[in-house]
């Protein structure tokens, strides 16, 4: 009786499961986590996710070197969003991180607080040539800003960029010219020149997992309903009819949620979206703490050829007599930052406009845009979710 039983739940769940429309999400990022996370919560959903990498959640994923836990770089929950904030604060407890950033000037040989503020002004060398430039700058100026360049010297002057922003943002997008970065809204950390409080972010929701393991859980728990293939990669996609070719195989779907690089969908056919890669150097400092209280990122605006340092015990809150510090240095290894050129948009609005219904793309990679961060990508899968409803 119980053997029919078991044969019987078998037979419905496969009836049930042949049922479900089939969703393929390309990409296990906190995007592709993201989206199957909420096709989950929504039900009805047979889903496959396929990641190239070891594991799903990418460079929000924790690792540990000599003990110390840690993720791709700095890896902070930053939102607006107070809606976004309480969802993921249900399924990963988080902690308030407010911080301030420092920036070290060489040829100062001091650190300042960035966003640029007000009160460190009177300590630079050019401290009257700053304020002069400051005088007269006007809102017109600002709002005529063509290109990064003419946005920081309309905001702050010419000896503030220099000293802040000029080389600092040359090698962070590995270019020759600022003129050349004509989207620039992303700039300024949410003012060009600050005033009162020094924290980083006065004006949004600035936390961190409680957990050691950081966002590790939740990637857990979005991707539990879903069949996750790691170490996978598609090597043939017709996006048209929704179907690809991995494992030697070829799989269609009732709907795709993509979250890489557009362009690799379809060949490349308008040719490749370019983007700033990063390298990640990890050294263990023989004291308890190497920033002061509340610093999590010191920035590097010269000629260094690293753009920032980070300490994760800062985040992490991890215990330990020693403390691991991540160097970053802007390279060509990887796809994480996609460049700001408008002409580059236009270029992925091309092959946005080739996607087929029911099928999305979303993620920092996927929209083709920097500014997208954990949040916004949480948010675009609760938007593709609502869709499909």
């Amino acid at each position: 009786m119980q053997k029919v039983l078991q044969i019987a739940l078998n037979h419905l769940f496969l009836v049930k499961r042949l049922n479900m429309k089939k969703a393929l999400i390309i990409g296990g990022g906190i995007a592709g986590c993201a989206a199957a996370h909420q096709l989950s919560l929504q039900g009805g959903w047979d889903i496959t996710l396929v990641e190239k990498g070891e594991n799903v959640g990418a460079g929000n994923y924790t690792h540990l070197y000599g003990g110390h836990p840690h993720t791709f770089g700095p890896r902070h929950f930053l939102t607006q969003n107070e809606d976004v904030y309480s969802f993921l604060n249900s399924y990963l407890p988080l902690r308030n991180c407010d911080h301030i950033f420092q920036t070290y000037v060489e040829k100062d040989s001091q650190f300042y607080d960035y966003p640029i503020h007000k009160d460190d002004i009177p300590r630079m060398p050019e401290s009257q040539q700053i304020q002069l430039e400051l005088g007269g700058k006007t809102l017109e100026d600002v709002a005529n800003a063509k290109n990064l360049e003419e946005y920081w010297k309309a905001s702050v002057g010419e000896t503030l960029y220099d000293k802040f922003i000029n080389e600092y943002s040359k090698k962070m997008w590995q270019i020759e010219d600022n003129t050349m970065l004509d989207d620039f809204s992303w700039s300024p950390k949410g003012v060009a020149l600050k005033e009162g409080v020094r924290k980083a972010w006065d004006t949004a929701i600035s936390c961190y997992p409680y957990a050691l393991d950081g966002y590790n859980s939740y990637f857990k728990i979005a991707t539990e309903g879903s069949k996750v293939l790691l170490k996978t990669t598609i090597t043939e996609f017709d996006i048209i009819n929704k179907e690809v070719v991995f494992n030697d195989k070829k799989h269609k779907f009732d709907v795709i949620i993509n979250t890489i690089s557009p362009d690799v969908l379809f060949d490349e056919c308008y040719g490749a979206l370019p983007y700033v890669g990063r390298d990640v150097h990890m050294f263990v400092l023989p004291i308890e703490f190497a920033f002061p209280d509340n610093t999590y990122f010191l920035y590097y605006a010269g000629k260094e050829k690293f753009t920032r340092l980070v300490e994760y015990k800062r985040f992490t809150h991890y215990k330990s007599p020693h403390t691991l510090i991540g160097m970053e240095i802007p390279s060509g290894n990887g796809k994480h930052y996609p460049l700001p050129f408008k002409s580059e948009y236009e270029r992925a609005n091309k092959y946005f406009d080739l996607l087929p219904e029911n099928v999305f793309s979303i993620g920092r990679a996927g929209s083709y845009e920097y500014r997208v961060d954990i949040d916004d990508c949480i948010e675009q899968a609760m938007s593709v979710a609502k869709k499909l409803a």
